[in-house]
């Protein structure tokens, strides 16, 4: 078979297994990153159909899947939102960058994994799913309820701890020097720098720029800046994924929000794509030696995000509930724990067995995290009887 014809076929079948998957996670009322994994593992190495026939076009689609995840993230936010919610909530992403990156870095060290091991885990356990927790406070009508700010303010910084970590990843997993590392951070600590007082100051100009009221012409100035940026940002050795974010974040006002309605379609077909390729690179043979290992750091990695929102929600002065609420909002990790550890993959730095980790790992949470999120309240509400919630803070 002509290999072209393979890959068609392939392909085909991929697209419209994830579309049938997708149904049935929305009719479950689930996130349909734990489905996409698993029909990867399905059609991997070890699985009941291999595929082979994707290749160079496959490992090209997932690495556009990074750069739209990443650039519509950037788009949510504007640079005054960012330095906003750094400087009022900087303490909570603090806590949640010491309770959440810690669990997995250890457990990387005690595996012996060494220091590239434990960078990657650490960022798989720290970072919650913005689209889950998203999605979930939106189907559950929770977005007007007193903690939810909390948990978006922590989400923020979680994001942008996000543009100082890829590039200190990225140097990690290159082996470079620690003067080739420092090189490397320090660079995107000043394009994450400039392209923040770029977007304060000329925001407006930048987006006009983009904008056209023309989708087609549009789409392809959207698409095209997200990719020249991204590989700027590679040749730099700055993570391609960090230039899509800060291109995302200077463009604002109506033209983000135009951006991302059309970007969406094309974000979700790549994304989608993306977990499966990543579930095809697994071995699902490997998965079950590391699964009680996943269990349990999914356990205590559930238990210091729930102490996150918690603590960040008290500090709000938000009652008991509402602490509980906006913990088991932050749960849930999925698509960004998932390219972390693809980018470590792909770098050949890290153990085998860390992709088939953190594939199980994500898979547990991606479910448990919006179960979590719908069943927690009646937990708070022995804790209200003969108590006053004490007013929120001003």
């Amino acid at each position: 078979m002509h290999h072209t014809t393979l890959i068609l076929i392939e392909l085909g079948a991929i697209f419209l297994g994830l579309g049938l998957l997708g149904r049935l996670a929305a009719r479950v009322g689930m996130s349909p990153v734990p489905l996409y994994l698993l029909g990867g593992l399905a059609l991997g190495a070890g699985g009941f159909v291999p595929l082979v026939g994707l290749g160079e076009f496959g490992h090209i689609a997932s690495e556009i899947g990074v750069v739209l995840l990443l650039l519509m993230l950037g788009l949510e936010y504007t640079a005054r939102e960012l330095v906003t919610g750094l400087k009022g909530s900087w303490q909570a992403g603090v806590v949640d960058l010491v309770l959440n990156f810690t669990p997995g870095a250890a457990l990387a060290l005690i595996l012996g994994w060494g220091a590239p091991g434990a960078l990657v885990l650490g960022g798989v356990t720290y970072i919650s799913s913005s689209g889950i927790v998203a999605k979930v406070l939106t189907d559950l009508g929770r977005l007007g309820n007193r903690e939810t700010p909390v948990v978006l303010t922590i989400l923020v910084l979680e994001d942008l701890a996000m543009a100082v970590y890829l590039p200190i990843l990225t140097a990690g997993l290159a082996g470079l020097s620690l003067w080739g590392g420092l090189r490397t951070v320090a660079v995107a600590l000043l394009a994450v720098t400039a392209v923040l007082l770029m977007a304060l100051r000329f925001g407006p100009q930048i987006s006009r720029l983009v904008h056209s009221p023309d989708r087609e012409n549009f789409l392809l100035k959207l698409i095209g800046a997200a990719l020249l940026v991204a590989g700027l940002a590679s040749t730099l050795q700055v993570s391609a994924a960090v230039g899509a974010f800060l291109l995302g974040i200077a463009i604002s006002g109506s033209t983000a929000h135009s951006a991302a309605k059309l970007l969406e379609p094309l974000r979700d077909l790549f994304a989608a794509l993306f977990f499966v390729l990543f579930g095809l690179s697994t071995d699902p043979h490997s998965i079950p030696p590391v699964l009680g290992l996943a269990v349990g750091l999914a356990l205590v990695t559930s238990a210091t995000k729930v102490a996150t929102g918690a603590w960040a929600a008290r500090h709000a002065g938000i009652g008991v509930p509402g602490r509980l609420r906006a913990g088991a909002a932050l749960i849930a990790r999925g698509e960004f724990s998932i390219v972390i550890a693809g980018l470590a993959i792909a770098s050949g730095a890290v153990h085998g067995q860390l992709a088939a980790l953190a594939t199980a790992y994500v898979m547990l949470l991606a479910v448990l995290g919006p179960v979590a999120t719908r069943f927690v309240e009646p937990l708070g509400r022995p804790f209200l009887r003969g108590r006053k919630v004490p007013p929120a803070r001003k």
